[in-house]
């Protein structure tokens, strides 16, 4: 990734709430002659990503069991616009540009046939989502009949995804003036750009 020093984020906490409330990640790998690429909810765990697939989806028969991939994490992005800079009315040496963070994490890719694997990790995944979506009134498995379960984990693969590597953009306009940070920072928050405006605010702390 094209990564300028000053939108290097290197701070883990930021890095772990954009996975956490951007979860869909994009898994790419390369299978020799061409690239396959899937979107997958995930949780980070320690040093992991975990998740599944569908049975039906071919990537685990292509794709080398431990073998290398990439997840990418986006958060909000936004085009931001001259007109946003107050220091355009100086000089107008400003063109447009666009703002977002994303997270890239490279590493090694396991597929788990297993029922126990299996059933971890739908079970952890739909624990995390459905606690902040309806807290005490979670769906959990154990509210649908066994059988129907058994048949849906049967048509699943469990992955784990082994982190060797992290790297983070967060495109704030860190490289302008701060009057004109501030300027971006503050249409950022009236156009409910909550996450970027969120995350300015914490580099200029």
């Amino acid at each position: 990734m094209y990564q300028p020093d000053h939108f290097k984020d290197r701070d883990v906490a930021q890095i772990r709430s954009l996975v956490s409330r951007f979860p869909l990640g994009t898994c790419i790998a390369h299978t020799g002659t061409e690239f396959e690429i899937n979107h997958l909810p995930v949780m980070w765990r320690d040093d992991t990503l975990i998740g599944h697939i569908a049975l039906a989806n071919n990537m685990h028969r292509i794709l080398e069991n431990g073998g290398k991939a990439a997840f990418v994490f986006q958060g909000e992005d936004t085009y931001i616009t001259p007109n946003w800079y107050p220091t355009k009315s100086q000089h107008h040496e400003h063109v447009p540009t666009w703002n977002y963070q994303v997270v890239h994490m490279h590493g090694d890719l396991y597929f788990d046939h297993s029922d126990k694997a299996k059933r971890a990790a739908v079970g952890q995944l739909t624990k995390l989502h459905e606690t902040r979506l309806n807290g005490d009134r979670a769906w959990a498995m154990r509210d649908a009949p066994d059988d129907f379960i058994a048949a849906k984990i049967a048509n699943i693969v469990a992955i784990r995804f082994h982190i060797n590597s992290i790297e983070a953009k967060s495109k704030l306009s860190q490289n302008r003036d701060a009057i004109d940070f501030q300027g971006v920072q503050q249409h950022m928050e009236d156009a409910g750009c909550s996450g970027l405006g969120n995350r300015m605010q914490t580099w200029s702390d």
